[in-house]
């Protein structure tokens, strides 16, 4: 069988051409240490080598597994991050809350940063690599924190990212204080149907309940009580949920602004606490 072939398997499986030839360059790199410099250079795969990309491909294929839980790992901001199913796998659109994250913390000097559902914790360690901040990243999950801790460890972000196990403020002491929060929280309506790929992903991490608006509403009332004032509260967006978000946040905080992501949709929201 012939690379062209095993892309032909997940195209005919459903997924995307371009993401389909990505994919097997991912598992090619992986479990063959075949580059696209090899490819270049006009390297052959081994027989050997084929077959056992064919057969993470048929896996794949049959069980509906992403292809970053076989791998172990998944890029973001510049890095490759630990990934299991314990975890979600990290997004471009969560690219762009680090992206901002990070803009605002350097503009404005900011030195405490919360991270509410850490998960891999790729948000917080990339917060704490481009930053000077030190970010405490949360999580109620004793699985994804192990996932977390392997990362920060492997980045070399030991003290500057940590963790603790928090069912979202209950752990955080009365006298913390944070100059931003941070969080990529589950906001999808329980009623939503998922492509079975997605549904590989951990429910804990996807679902709300109130219509997907549980934890931006929680997480809303709470925070004045650990932001330090004219600190910062800041959100991925589900789609379709930034004008509810911004309603919930006017009671308490200002300068509320909504950012789209390359596709158009409201995908991030901040503001201010006077």
């Amino acid at each position: 069988m012939t690379m062209k072939k095993i892309v032909k398997l997940l195209v005919d499986s459903g997924i995307d051409e371009n993401e389909a030839k990505c994919e097997v360059n991912i598992l090619a790199e992986h479990f063959c240490n075949y580059t696209a410099n090899d490819y270049v250079r006009g390297i052959p795969l081994t027989d050997e080598q084929i077959d056992l990309i064919r057969s993470k491909v048929e896996y794949r294929i049959k069980n509906k597994v992403p292809v970053q839980y076989i791998t172990g790992k998944a890029w973001f901001m510049g890095d490759y991050y630990k990934v299991s199913p314990d975890v979600l796998i990290p997004r471009d659109e969560t690219e762009l809350l680090a992206n901002l994250a990070i803009e605002i913390v350097r503009n404005n000097n900011l030195k405490n940063v919360l991270d509410i559902g850490t998960g891999s914790g790729c948000l917080a360690c990339s917060i704490a690599k481009y930053t000077d901040a030190v970010v405490l990243g949360i999580d109620i999950s004793s699985d994804a924190l192990r996932v977390a801790l392997d990362n920060v460890s492997t980045l070399n972000l030991n003290n500057r990212a940590v963790f603790r196990k928090s069912d979202l403020f209950n752990k955080i002491h009365d006298n913390e204080k944070f100059d931003i929060i941070v969080s990529n929280p589950p906001y999808i309506s329980k009623d939503t149907q998922l492509e079975e790929e997605v549904l590989k992903e951990p429910h804990i991490a996807l679902f709300a309940d109130e219509n997907g608006y549980e934890f931006y509403r929680k997480i809303i009332q709470s925070a004045p009580s650990y932001l330090k004032r004219g600190g910062y509260l800041m959100f991925e967006l589900g789609l379709g949920e930034a004008l509810n978000v911004k309603k919930m946040l006017e009671h308490d905080f200002t300068d509320i602004t909504i950012k789209k992501d390359l596709a158009g949709i409201e995908r991030l929201i901040y503001a201010k606490y006077q």
